[in-house]
């Protein structure tokens, strides 16, 4: 895989929110953001033997998230690939990230990947992007709304399907009562994880809401609620860096739960190898970042539209625990898993 290009980090001041980083992975200046940081970076480029194009991911994740991190290399991949021009924004305010799509837009670009954590907000900038005759395909989060938001594909997790999922296997490590931690209120996505563990799992489910982008308060949240209440023998977080909050929280609370988790990470695997986290859930984010660019180029050159435009590409769920997950560990150490 061609050696991804440096980054360039800017900022939108979303309005009453604290700014929230953008990502760009391109020379491409966005026109009408509120400034930058950062030095210059080069342009993804790669070998395919068509025209170049533009292709904006904008995403809400947080600056600094390995998740995140992933799905960038993963869009970066396809984009060298498909000889695209690849920029990589993201707001985690639902208003910014319709701005930044706005922005892409405005730039006339050729095609548009964005994750729906709040689809309403995506659904006028989708409906500008199709009048403006460019195609939008949806992943990682938005997988009942992607078709009535209007874009083309989607590629992810039924994350209902995954939490129903976690539910059934902490009843089969018999766990008796789970605290579910959701870094980010009124994520469509998180809130169908822990609804979905609510659901099948036979003991009691509480849920922790916490502040994602905060991980010394997320570790103080959760240390708090175990100490409050001993009877909780396990914690299932909805991130790999929530994980790892987690597992000094229960360290700090002395307490003997569990922790287990949606989605990984380099350090995560480590702490699966260890024992420290029981199991993860990995819905393959580098996978959704590369379909999601290639499947536009596909698009834009070929007309061809996955699962017929009617179905999502599911990219998940599948569960890594301490037997399987050295099939795994390669890869995370080079940062694609």
């Amino acid at each position: 895989m061609n050696t991804p290009p440096p980054l360039r980090t800017r900022r939108r001041q979303a309005h009453g929110m604290t700014p929230a980083a953008v990502l760009v992975v391109t020379c491409l200046l966005i026109s009408g953001c509120s400034g930058t940081d950062g030095a210059g970076s080069q342009a993804s480029t790669g070998g395919a033997g068509t025209g170049r194009m533009t292709i904006a991911l904008v995403s809400h994740g947080n600056r600094g998230d390995a998740f995140w991190d992933l799905v960038r290399k993963g869009a970066e991949a396809a984009a060298a690939k498909d000889n695209v021009e690849l920029t990589f924004a993201s707001d985690s305010d639902a208003s910014g990230q319709a701005e930044l799509v706005r922005d892409t837009i405005r730039d006339k670009v050729d095609g548009i990947a964005v994750t729906l954590a709040k689809p309403e907000a995506m659904r006028g900038p989708i409906a500008q992007a199709k009048a403006a005759g460019i195609p939008v395909v949806a992943l990682n989060s938005g997988i009942d709304d992607w078709k009535s938001e209007g874009a083309l594909e989607y590629f992810g997790q039924d994350e209902s399907v995954a939490g129903r999922a976690v539910g059934d296997k902490l009843d089969d490590l018999r766990a008796e009562h789970t605290l579910c931690v959701i870094h980010e209120r009124g994520n469509i996505a998180l809130e169908a994880r822990c609804a979905g563990v609510k659901k099948t799992f036979g003991g009691r489910t509480d849920m922790l809401y916490v502040d994602g982008s905060d991980m010394d308060a997320v570790t103080e949240s959760i240390t708090a609620r175990l100490r409050q209440d001993p009877s909780i023998d396990e914690v299932v977080t909805l991130g790999a860096q929530s994980a790892l909050a987690a597992v000094k929280s229960v360290e700090q609370a002395g307490s003997k739960a569990h922790v287990a988790t949606f989605d990984l990470s380099k350090d995560l695997v480590k702490a699966v190898r260890s024992g420290d986290v029981q199991f993860a859930v990995d819905q393959q984010p580098y996978l959704q970042g590369y379909l999601a660019v290639d499947s536009l180029w596909l698009y834009r050159t070929n007309g061809n539209t996955s699962g017929g435009g009617v179905a999502p590409v599911l990219t998940g769920p599948a569960f890594v625990t301490r037997t399987n997950v050295a099939a795994v560990a390669r890869y995370a150490a080079d940062g694609t898993r």
